[in-house]
């Protein structure tokens, strides 16, 4: 059932290319609102205080809209884009590796920046960022942005580990004992990258300019790193809480992960903390973007601006430990502090790669392995072919 699950949602991923026009015309003024608000959202990102009531960006938002947020989560990109295939939501926290797929499906619409009051505010870095900008067009409001951390148990790493080897190749750790079965890596193609961010520091005779652009050779040696990291891993993870039930209860000790996971295990009181490695990371900037047919339009503009505001940007980055796309969030939030952004990785912007969905053609040598390779090559991966 698992491989079928993933053959189909493999197959949404790929039709997803299939148009490459304009989604839809672009809105130019806001009416009333519709009532209600149908997110699809990385876990985390729409809070409401149920786990924890000084963390709740939706409450007062509904008071003051009358727009109902309604959220379905979703834990890779590429469910993201198979429910957005499918219809029946307004807005999606859609990473770099999701977005173009959903312009070139025609899933999207562009936004009118002049209808949403805090644009100026956002992060000159990400405000024209091409994850979300096409042909000079926004498909969508920054939210949060952040590196793809590894996280390790601090009982067994005395001090954090300098490479991202300790996930990618047999050896003993500092405890004694071997890596096999304590170690786990992300269960979706984008992990692709991750290879190849790795090989792009430790063999660079490949020539590797991007993790994202990679040229058949580069690609198999990603592949055959992958391969090795299977018998490795005791678990392939895209659910963030079960990750944690792993760390905590079934071994694991190091893994790539969010810095979400890391936070919540920290403030339980669990030996865990993260690191950028050597290597640098690969990452995520989301953004907030519309679906072609919203049927709650106005409501979404709302939310769209609401999120922008610095008390959400910082609570949001408070909690799941990502980057305000607001840097005014960053000054005088109390569950944030002051120190929050330097914490969470401001300054780090340019160690860290994000998500970017491969394609045939590329910038950096003319012709790429494209994205629906990586798809099936990597369910053959975890499948140990």
């Amino acid at each position: 059932m698992k491989s079928a699950l993933k053959s189909c949602t493999a197959l949404a991923v790929i039709m997803s290319f299939a148009g490459q026009a304009v989604a839809a015309e672009m809105m130019m003024e806001l009416g009333d609102g519709e009532g209600q608000v149908d997110i699809v959202a990385w876990p985390g990102y729409i809070e409401r205080g149920e786990t924890d009531a000084a963390y709740d960006w939706v409450t007062d938002f509904e008071k003051e809209t009358g727009c109902k947020v309604n959220v379905k989560t979703a834990n890779t990109s590429d469910e993201m884009v198979a429910l957005m295939n499918e219809g029946g939501f307004d807005l999606v926290t859609a990473s770099g590796d999701a977005s173009l797929r959903l312009v070139a499906g025609k899933r999207v619409q562009p936004i009118n920046v002049d209808l949403i009051p805090s644009w100026g505010t956002v992060d000159e870095r990400l405000q024209n960022a091409p994850w979300h900008t096409v042909d000079g067009m926004h498909y969508g409001t920054p939210y949060q942005w952040g590196p793809n951390v590894l996280m390790y148990n601090t009982e067994v790493f005395k001090e954090a580990p300098a490479s991202w080897n300790v996930v990618f190749e047999e050896m003993d750790f500092p405890d004694g004992k071997s890596n096999v079965g304590r170690v786990q890596a992300y269960d979706g193609p984008i992990h692709v990258a991750d290879a190849a961010n790795y090989l792009m520091f430790n063999n660079p005779d490949l020539g590797i300019k991007s993790p994202y652009e990679l040229n058949e050779d580069q690609y198999k040696a990603a592949l055959d790193l992958l391969r090795g990291q299977r018998k490795l891993v005791s678990r392939y993870w895209h659910d963030a809480f079960i990750q944690m039930d792993d760390f905590k209860n079934e071994g694991v000790v190091a893994s790539g992960s969010w810095p979400f996971q890391v936070n919540l295990l920290a403030s339980e009181g669990q030996p865990i903390a993260s690191t950028i490695p050597q290597e640098g990371a690969t990452g995520w900037a989301d953004t907030t973007m519309m679906h072609a047919d919203a049927a709650h339009p106005n409501c979404a503009y709302m939310w769209m601006e609401h999120s922008l505001s610095p008390k959400v940007q910082g609570d949001l980055a408070a909690w799941f430990g990502s980057v305000p796309s607001v840097p005014a969030a960053c000054k005088g939030n109390e569950l944030l502090t002051d120190e929050g952004c330097a914490t969470n990785g401001f300054n780090d912007f340019e160690r860290i790669r994000f998500w970017r969905t491969p394609v045939s053609k590329c910038e950096s040598q003319g012709e790429c392995v494209p994205y629906y390779r990586w798809v099936s090559d990597y369910i053959g991966v975890i499948g140990g072919r």
